[in-house]
């Protein structure tokens, strides 16, 4: 019988993670292998090349390029500060003349022949990589990043919006079914990663915000609640570069769903403990889950252990993602080899599977997803 692999979630009270943390450019990485970190030390940093500004000379100044290169009280390699003077002509009997300053710090990158035009790049910008977990530097790569690791709680949703955010873990809601109780919203929010259950609407959203709360976890909300948060409709390229003050991660989905109950039993158990948390989900290829994170969190688990195969196996449990079983939790009871019809008239493999209900029932195996404990 052919093996089947399919996408999986994590949900563990402790697990071995490494996060590779790597400069978008040469830099500096300012650790060695074997040294512990916060999750707040910067473990690398590098210089962003500034902005480079076009200056149109001859357009200010009214002369030809030609006449520039003589006018010019700086030259390519200099520095110059906003507002400083660049050239200046002499106008009739002292009258009409006309000066070009610098329109921000930086250094004079080229003067050009042809045009005229003055380059002028802005200083560097300073880059400054964090470690993201409290851990262990497992190894390193000089002059791009790091590797940390930890062992800790993890918890993978299905999509989120938002970056790389930390905060205290602070239950808001009631119970996996239950919407976010506005009344727990307030000034103790501050800092906060906030445990929401069910669903939030605009206002929840908006009030956890006012109260300076970094992050949300739900179970699912509306496209119109995400679009009215975002201003825009999200596209299916990868998230989490989106300029928003606070990171929303959904652990089931869009619409009306409760938070599963294992995932929300852990998180609440997990309150009051620092977490690191990123929205950011890529759904095509290099499958990216938004996360969250408590380092250094043991459980009941004794023995951490490392991210599992995500082959699909009897008594695999799994969560079912298309309709008519949308949401729901299942265990796997058999795997058979042959080919099954389904509605489309497609002959597709599937599985076996034993809803919660105790029903049981076939599925394609394209259609669940393994929830890996």
């Amino acid at each position: 019988m052919p093996t089947a692999y399919t996408p999986g979630l994590l949900v563990t009270d402790h697990i071995i993670i490494r996060k590779v943390r790597r400069l978008p450019l040469k830099g500096e990485v300012l650790v060695e292998a074997g040294q512990r970190v916060t999750a707040e030390a910067v473990v690398a940093r590098a210089l962003l090349p500034g902005n480079i500004q076009t200056v149109r000379a001859c357009e200010k100044l009214g002369v030809g390029p030609a006449e520039v290169q003589q006018l010019l009280k700086k030259h390519e390699g200099e520095t110059v500060e906003t507002g400083e003077l660049l050239a200046e002509t002499r106008g009739l009997f002292g009258m009409f003349s006309a000066k070009l300053t610098a329109p921000a710090d930086g250094t004079i990158e080229y003067i050009s022949p042809v045009t005229g035009t003055i380059g002028l790049r802005e200083h560097p910008v300073p880059l400054n990589l964090n470690a993201y977990i409290t851990g262990t530097v497992e190894d390193v790569v000089p002059e791009e990043g790091a590797t940390i690791r930890t062992e800790g709680a993890l918890v993978q949703g299905i999509f989120g919006v938002g970056g790389e955010r930390r905060g205290v873990l602070k239950r808001v809601a009631d119970g996996p079914d239950a919407a976010v109780d506005e009344v727990k919203l307030g000034p103790e929010c501050a800092g906060a990663v906030l445990l929401g259950g069910a669903t939030a609407n605009v206002a929840h959203i908006r009030k956890a915000i006012e109260y300076g709360a970094v992050g949300l976890i739900v179970g699912a909300v509306s496209d119109a609640v995400l679009r009215a948060y975002l201003g825009y409709d999200i596209g299916v390229a990868i998230t989490g570069h989106e300029d928003i003050p606070l990171t929303l991660i959904l652990t089931e989905g869009f619409g009306q769903l409760a938070m599963a109950k294992r995932t929300f039993e852990l998180l609440s158990t997990l309150e009051g403990h620092t977490a690191s948390i990123n929205g950011a989900t890529q759904i095509r290829a290099g499958v990216m889950r938004p996360e969250i994170i408590v380092p250094e969190y043991t459980g009941a688990t004794t023995t951490a252990h490392e991210v599992g195969s995500s082959e699909l196996l009897v008594g695999s449990r799994i969560r079912l993602i298309r309709e008519p079983y949308f949401g729901q939790f299942a265990a796997v009871t058999a795997l058979p080899p042959e080919l099954h019809q389904i509605e489309t008239e497609a002959m597709v493999r599937v599985a076996e599977v034993r809803l919660e209900d105790g029903t049981t029932t076939l599925v394609p195996r394209a259609n669940v997803e393994i929830i890996q404990e």
